[in-house]
């Protein structure tokens, strides 16, 4: 495969952009994390979780429609980010977006944004991983980068097993104070600091979810998961050991200013506290899918998955569409969005669609795509081609696209 930059991607991105009838065919972009073991649910061939060395990491993310590049040590500047294939060629999703502005994401997206600002991800591992928060858009400016709110959608059909711990620890107990975790802080090289004994862990279910806001902390279970979120690679981890893997003092402070990184105040700082000792805090944040109206009529479903509005701004959001055996449907979207199939054989448009059994690392696969938006306003088609597996399709979407919005807790009118 012949990877093009610079003008050469400009104009491979107009042709494939025509050809494809408004819709990007992408490669499959994965991400090791060198703390974390892999869950091995992403269908990677077994020989392949560490394809890109074992002092990488293992490879327990794949990243879809992105623009973000992963914030790795040691890695590739393009690490991250999505490659458009088309005739022979790939360019980088970003290029192409760059290079073609509006015509990609739309003129709302690209004049405020000037990026497509938002991406999602499979995040897939064996155990838990250690409580941890992403910082605000104010919090990240002060070393150069973005805040970070992101919502979970726990897909069926990749979690017929949980895997080491299905429970994901949010927030902390109404009445914990300040000062217990600042002696949490304190106690980092006693060995486990004991932040979870502070929070409460949520039993995890597939086929549901939650929004989570930034400054917020959480120790992620080990459903694999679905991520859409903004374009942000921040975090600091306030938990020393995780099933008695170390967790380095660096992860704390990793997106912290080189000023503050001995700071135990300033670290407690970034949390909201009042979003983490919320006593309401899964009727605030969990999630359950929603029909949208109309959509349940002709053979096919779709359901709002990831939704809710952070600090009251529609940031991203996600639905699942499902297609029965032998029916197409017709869907018409307010903005573009970053595709993967879940389950079954067909068509989207021009374009084949195939769930792959197991992918090669490097391997093209037919089972992500991007579609623009005038592309989504226009409308496509998505063909089940299958005899008897229903097709199934995740969509993750940018900021304000939809006039129309469900709101954390809608699920249960």
């Amino acid at each position: 495969m012949n990877t093009i930059t610079g003008d050469a991607a400009v104009q491979a991105a107009k042709q494939a952009l025509e050809a494809g009838e408004g819709i990007y065919r992408l490669a499959p972009t994965w991400v090791p994390r060198a703390f974390l073991q892999p869950g091995r649910r992403l269908k990677l061939h077994p020989d392949d979780y560490y394809a890109l060395g074992k002092d990488r990491g293992g490879i327990d993310e794949r990243w879809f429609a992105s623009t973000t590049p992963a914030d790795n040590a040691g890695a590739p500047p393009d690490e991250g980010l999505s490659y458009v294939v088309h005739e022979g060629k790939r360019f980088t999703l970003r290029d192409a977006i760059e290079g073609l502005g509006a015509e990609v994401i739309g003129e709302t997206i690209w004049n405020k944004y000037n990026r497509w600002p938002v991406y999602s991800k499979f995040f897939d591992n064996m155990g838990p991983i250690p409580h941890h928060l992403h910082q605000n858009d104010e919090q990240a400016a002060r070393v150069g980068r973005l805040g970070k709110p992101e919502g979970y959608y726990f897909p069926p059909q990749l979690n017929a097993i949980g895997n080491n711990f299905p429970y994901t620890f949010f927030g902390l107990e109404p009445g914990v104070t300040r000062a217990d975790v600042l002696r949490c802080l304190e106690d980092w090289n006693k060995g486990d600091n004991g932040i979870l004994d502070f929070s409460k862990a949520y039993r995890l279910k597939p086929g549901t979810g939650w929004i989570v806001p930034p400054c917020i902390l959480h120790a992620p279970g080990s459903l694999l998961t679905y991520e859409p979120q903004w374009g942000s690679d921040v975090f600091a981890m306030y938990q020393s050991i995780v099933e008695g893997r170390d967790v380095w003092w660096d992860l704390l402070t990793k997106d912290v200013p080189d000023e503050h990184k001995n700071d135990l105040d300033y670290i407690v700082d970034l949390l909201d506290w009042d979003a983490n000792v919320n006593p309401s805090f899964k009727d605030s944040h969990y999630l359950e899918p929603i029909a949208d109206a109309g959509s349940d009529s002709e053979g096919w479903v779709d359901k709002w998955v990831v939704y809710g509005e952070v600090n009251g701004e529609q940031r991203f959001s996600a639905k699942e569409l499902t297609v029965m055996p032998g029916a197409t449907a017709t869907v018409k979207d307010n903005g573009a969005s970053g595709v993967i199939l879940m389950q079954g054989r067909g068509r989207i448009n021009n374009h084949a669609l195939e769930c792959p059994s197991m992918i090669r690392f490097g391997e093209m696969t037919e089972d992500e795509v991007f579609i623009t938006e005038k592309r989504a306003k226009e409308g496509y088609t998505v063909e089940n081609l299958g005899k008897e597996c229903p097709l199934v399709l995740l969509r993750y979407f940018g900021p304000d696209v939809h006039p129309k919005f469900p709101k954390a807790g809608d699920h249960k009118r």
